[in-house]
């Protein structure tokens, strides 16, 4: 007898047909099964199509969070439009029905010089699968200077988290041709920045600004390239020039890079403008909603920081236990270059700041091989925080790496050619976002390079060392280990501190840190700069940050606190730290300095709240252990008071404090 294989895609087929027959005909569970097999035989990429079927079946049986599951893999499963159309409008509806997990819930205004409201509903969807709830306000056609200008406005009466200036290239006032372009630049950058001022002045809002498209229509040709004073040119200019007055202050969504991604002639179709007033092609929505809400996540300090790479045909072709120095590819042949630049990607990832892993099933001693001796290997084990290689499962190394660099899960990415080996990290560690990547190397670059949660609001040169401070995090925990006690662990790190009020230089490191600190942070409010511009104006803000340096490594700004005086005490309105000093004493130095202050100010107490969320936990009783009294109970929200004429100053015998920055580097 001899076995038909069957196609997958038949499978699929069939077991859709089925469904879709026993649905019409009221049978919603077996119709169920029916979509699930569909979906299993779709293997990791299920459709969009699918997706929606599963939801609707699941919405029928009232299981309505396995419904809002999979309303929300549409996200995952492509970018049809009308698809993510009716996932969006599923996902609302189940809201009423479902609570989902959220990890921020924010407010946006959606102001713009075009159509939005079939972007509104996409970017719901696209900030939902993000753990995001938005709650919009659209701002009426084309009315985005009014309601900017008038400050009793109903967007600033909304008063939004993020206020997206949704706006596109027939808003300039550019000429097609300029006989004095830099003054004509100067002009327009001088209109959409003074926006943002006005912004600022009267909100606390974030201002996300969508750059502009250049058409692909150019009445001067390849001329045009090349003519200072035209307006294709004149547009370029201008967004570089935003690009650099946003600084820290202002999100750029890169909209004239999402253009030629899409296609310049798809992303503004004449058909739509000239029908709604459609700016960018219904198309291209599902793109512009998953960079914006890219953004806007990394803006909430809800990127992924940690990348966990597979070594056997992910960082280079072959089995190196099998196939030896010599057998695997890389640097000659096709799949051999595409690793070298698959590895040098990641590299520019680990100078922006992503930490770089390894988990591998393999012996070690041959694991380390191509990093040691391979002549074309560009990733060097110097390059990597932790390096764990054994015969144990990929869940359980993930949870030792979490622990090992005192990270969570969520905010790490993994990356294996294994679907067996994706499949087991998705199950059992669900909390790790999972890349698929292609069959084909030469697509590793781009397939890692169209993952969106590496976006970051700020860049600072301490992010480009992040890779060495997890690893250098590892070795103490190796002293530890090593270590009789924790007064003598404490002792030989050799702690020093330097303890400064807020300054400029600092406040982009400040923001990031407010914007991603979820561990250790007491009440977990997010400030942006021009809110913290406004504390280091009042005199009655206390502020300041503490860099840590050790014998292995300077940390850099690790931890801040925020508070106000009032009356005869001091009020902390912020206090974080990173979780790669936790458990270092810095909280006993931090609050050794605040009462300094406190004295300074004539204040009797210290008063602190903690108010609870599902990331905070470890930072529960910091009051009680430093010897502040719980005063009030609010629910699960605290509120605890140190009574300094009573129990006199904090100290910390095992930092060094307030020593200058030269010596901390010297330290080091």
């Amino acid at each position: 007898m001899s076995t038909v294989a069957v196609d997958s895609r038949t499978l699929h087929s069939s077991a859709v047909a089925r469904g879709d027959k026993l649905y019409q005909l009221g049978q919603i569970e077996p119709a169920l099964e029916a979509y699930l097999a569909a979906a299993a035989a779709a293997s990791e990429l299920v459709p969009a199509s699918i997706c929606l079927k599963l939801a609707r079946s699941y919405e029928r049986l009232g299981s309505y969070a396995e419904a809002y599951h999979w309303a929300l893999a549409v996200v995952d499963a492509g970018d049809d439009f009308s698809a993510w159309q009716t996932g969006s409008g599923l996902a609302q509806r189940l809201i009423m029905n479902h609570q989902p997990v959220v990890h921020r819930s924010v407010k946006v205004a959606l102001v713009g010089s075009y159509t939005t409201t079939q972007f509104t509903q996409v970017l719901q969807l696209a900030t939902a699968r993000l753990g995001i709830a938005l709650e919009i306000y659209e701002s009426p056609y084309g009315q985005y200077r009014q309601e900017i200008l008038d400050h009793n406005s109903r967007m600033y009466t909304f008063a939004p988290d993020f206020l997206i200036l949704a706006v596109h290239e027939g808003e300039l006032v550019l000429p097609t041709y300029s006989a004095s372009p830099q003054e004509d630049v100067d002009t327009e950058l001088q209109r959409w920045t003074m926006l943002w001022e006005q912004i600022a002045a009267h909100s606390k809002t974030r201002v996300v600004q969508y750059n502009f498209v250049t058409p692909c229509e150019s009445p001067m040709g390849h001329l045009g390239a090349r003519l200072p004073g035209s307006r294709y040119m004149m547009t370029q200019t201008l967004n570089s020039r935003l690009g650099e007055h946003a600084g820290n202050t202002v999100s750029i969504v890169d909209c004239e890079r999402l253009s030629a991604l899409y296609g310049k002639q798809r992303w503004f179709d004449p058909r739509y403008w000239h029908l709604a007033k459609q700016a960018v092609a219904l198309g291209a929505l599902p793109l512009l909603a998953r960079h914006t809400a890219a953004v806007i996540s990394a803006d909430l300090g809800l990127s992924r920081k940690c990348l966990v790479l597979d070594l056997d045909n992910t960082l280079w072709g072959g089995v190196i236990g099998e196939d030896g120095l010599a057998g695997i590819k890389l640097g000659q042949g096709i799949e051999g270059e595409a690793f070298i630049a698959f590895q040098e990607y990641l590299l520019k990832l680990k100078q922006k700041g992503i930490i770089l892993t390894v988990c591998s099933k393999n012996n070690e001693s041959d694991a380390r091989e191509p990093f040691e001796k391979h002549p074309d290997m560009r990733i060097r084990l110097d390059d990597l925080a932790l390096f764990v290689v054994n015969w144990e499962s990929k869940p359980d190394n993930l949870r030792l790496i979490s622990k090992a660099l005192n990270i969570g899960l969520d905010s790490m990415v993994f990356l294996d050619d294994s679907p067996v080996e994706r499949a087991a990290v998705r199950q059992f560690v669900p909390e790790v976002d999972v890349i698929q990547l292609p069959p084909d190397p030469t697509q590793y670059t781009r397939t890692l390079s169209q993952y969106l949660l590496f976006e970051t609001s700020w860049f600072t040169p301490e992010d480009a060392l992040r890779t060495q401070q997890y690893r250098e995090r590892a070795q103490v925990m190796e002293l530890e280990t090593g270590t009789t006690s924790i007064e003598d662990f404490y002792r030989n790190l050799q702690m020093q501190a330097v303890v400064e009020p807020f300054n400029e230089f600092h406040l982009p490191r400040i923001a990031q840190l407010i914007g991603k600190t979820n561990q250790f942070n007491l009440t977990t409010r997010r400030h942006g700069v021009p809110v913290l511009q406004g504390f280091m104006q009042d005199s009655n803000c206390v502020h300041f940050f503490l860099r840590l340096c050790d014998r292995f490594s300077d940390h850099g700004l690790v931890s801040l606190m925020i508070a106000f005086h009032r009356g005869d005490g001091l009020e902390i309105d912020t206090w974080l730290m990173s979780c790669r000093v936790i458990s270092r004493t810095v909280e006993a130095t931090m609050l050794e300095y605040l009462c300094g202050r406190a004295r300074q100010l004539d204040c009797k107490f210290i008063r602190g709240t903690y108010i609870p969320t599902t990331k905070n936990l470890m930072a529960k009783d910091v009051f009680r252990t430093f010897g502040f009294d719980l005063v009030q109970q609010n629910g699960e929200v605290s509120v605890w008071q140190y009574d300094l004429h009573q129990k006199g100053g904090i100290m910390n015998q095992f930092i060094k404090a307030v020593i200058s920055n030269k010596a901390c580097h010297e330290r080091t």
